[in-house]
């Protein structure tokens, strides 16, 4: 197996029932005196933001905002819709590749549905490894997978992300190096040189070939308390780049289509902006990057009016967001009251 339980001896015997999950229960472990700072940070990020954020919009009225959500044409809302398809489309791949690593059989309907599911509720709820592990688990437990097994998943989806963004970053600060800088001395006054951009650019990218390079060598593990997790090789690892890719790059386009007409930056270079606030979203621990997603936004494109960039925001939130909650919350509703029915029949028959 990939995700095999290798943990040290207990100086107890573990109970029958634990190993037959194969492994035994798992120990307790020990906070590092720097355990908070991560916590802290996250907190400092969000306020730092939502103030960041109050003091941008406190000069926008609700029918400056009124009016920014009424320009919007049905196109756009047509062409965000459709790019919000496509990503969540990706986004099933995550499992479909993590199930192939693991060596798993699962039908693709039952992928697609805990894949979209976990991610549709976790974006808006936050806290990823609680909220999107527990619809995981129940859908999946039902298909035979182990908590062991879908913890696996969970990690080698995380990595299909991480790759995505990271190529995409590296390649945006590349291309669009000179805009770039020019656009960061106008927004906050910084002013980063084009080689510095490159440089940045060619470092995020190589880190993500250094990686595949790294796992096409040899099997490589990575271990997590006392279980043992072997990485994709080169195939699965190449495969989970172009499909993070293709999610980040529909991801940021569902924003890009809805912003004002007034936005004179090309898509490449939208790119790089969105990862960023992405990113800085994702460190702050804010579910879908509340607040922090939003101040990166408006200060990076600080030379259109605020109060359509804040229209094009809370429009993509609806979009990305709530709309597909809402259609996950149904699913799984629906999910598992014919679960229950087919339970029921079952029971009745003779």
């Amino acid at each position: 197996m990939n995700f095999a339980g290798k943990h040290k001896p207990a100086a107890k015997a573990a109970p029958a029932e634990a190993a037959s999950d194969g492994a035994a229960a798992t120990p307790k472990v020990k906070r590092g005196p720097y355990a908070w700072f991560g916590t802290l940070a996250s907190v400092i990020l969000i306020l730092a933001s939502l103030f960041v954020l109050w003091k941008l919009s406190e000069e926008i009225t609700w029918a400056e905002l009124q009016k920014a959500f009424t320009e919007v044409t049905n196109r756009q809302l047509a062409e965000a819709f459709g790019m919000v398809a496509v990503s969540y489309l990706f986004l099933t791949c995550y499992d479909a590749l993590a199930l192939r690593q693991l060596r798993l059989k699962v039908p693709y309907r039952t992928t697609a549905l805990a894949s979209f599911t976990s991610y549709a509720v976790s974006f808006t709820l936050g806290f990823p490894l609680i909220t999107a592990a527990t619809i995981r688990y129940w859908i999946y437990s039902k298909r035979g997978l182990s908590a062991a097994k879908i913890a696996a998943l969970t990690v080698i989806a995380g990595f299909t992300f991480w790759l995505g963004m990271g190529v995409v970053l590296g390649l945006s600060l590349i291309i669009e190096a000179g805009q770039l800088a020019s656009l960061t001395f106008q927004s906050i006054g910084v002013n980063t040189t084009v080689r510095l951009n490159q440089i940045l650019g060619f470092g995020a990218l190589g880190s993500v070939l250094g990686y595949i390079a790294w796992v096409s060598v040899k099997r490589r593990y990575i271990t997590v308390r006392q279980w043992q997790l072997e990485l994709p090789g080169a195939t699965v690892s190449f495969s989970q780049m172009l499909v993070g890719i293709g999610d980040v790059c529909a991801a940021a386009a569902v924003l890009y289509v809805l912003m004002p007409e007034g936005m004179s930056l090309g898509f490449t270079t939208f790119l790089a902006i969105y990862v960023l606030a992405a990113m800085l979203g994702i460190a702050s621990n804010a579910p879908g990057g509340l607040g922090v997603f939003e101040a990166t936004i408006l200060i990076a494109l600080s030379y259109l009016p605020r109060d359509e960039v804040l229209g094009s925001l809370l429009l993509f939130r609806i979009c990305y967001y709530l709309v597909p909650f809402i259609l996950a919350l149904l699913m799984l509703g629906t999910y598992e009251g014919l679960s229950r029915l087919r339970r029921r029949r079952a029971a009745n028959d003779p």
